[in-house]
């Protein structure tokens, strides 16, 4: 990777983004020494512009930004910086910078349920609920998901909330390995819903 160190007289800004939760934690900088510390050590270090010195995030109270990837822009001179963050990242004790809280949608997750489906089909390793399912052919497949979706209409007319969250986590389940047959991933649905938002959508 191509870094211009020059542009700045020898820093880059690092944008530090949660891996998980997508959000932006924090903001520093980094000469080529921290770059290649960060590197070696897995743990991100910037160069303190009133130090004058290399600090390695968490060095002294623990919470480290473990690092995932890092990414250069268009320019070769802002680094995106993704990472797992150990404890506060904040020096005043709060999760980001700006005093947001780092929590996670919860949304993100079908992302990652989706990519664990296709790997599923993709490999379809013996003893895996998900691989059955594949295996058994795109009949069965559409059944589950009717009755996952007819389990989710009786908890809800004559059941408890507990157990409609129970039935549809099922349900949704059930339609991203359908989704994941057809060659669709659940964004898919998402785009179609987004379309549908807009003020000029006609049903077609």
């Amino acid at each position: 990777m191509k870094i211009d160190f020059e542009k700045m007289g020898g820093l880059v800004p690092a944008i530090i983004q949660d891996a998980t939760t997508k959000n932006v934690l924090m903001l520093g900088f980094m000469n080529e020494e921290a770059y290649k510390k960060t590197i070696e050590t897995k743990k991100v270090t910037f160069y303190s512009r009133t130090r004058k010195c290399l600090w390695t995030k968490g060095e002294t109270s623990g919470n480290f930004l473990n690092l995932v990837s890092i990414a250069n822009d268009c320019d070769s001179d802002t680094l995106l910086i993704k990472v797992n963050p150990v404890g506060p990242v904040c020096h005043k004790g709060t999760d980001t910078c700006w005093g947001e809280n780092n929590n996670a949608n919860p949304l993100l997750f079908l992302t990652s349920l989706q990519d664990f489906i296709e790997k599923r089909h993709e490999e379809m390793p013996e003893g895996s609920y998900t691989t059955s399912l594949f295996k058994d052919g795109l009949n069965r497949m559409a059944q589950k998901v009717g009755e996952e979706a007819l389990e989710a209409v009786i908890e809800a007319t004559n059941g408890t909330n507990e157990r409609l969250v129970y039935e549809g986590s099922d349900m949704i389940y059930h339609l991203i390995v359908l989704l994941t047959s057809k060659g669709l991933r659940i964004e898919d649905l998402a785009k179609e819903l987004q379309v549908r938002h807009d003020p000029n959508w006609h049903k077609h």
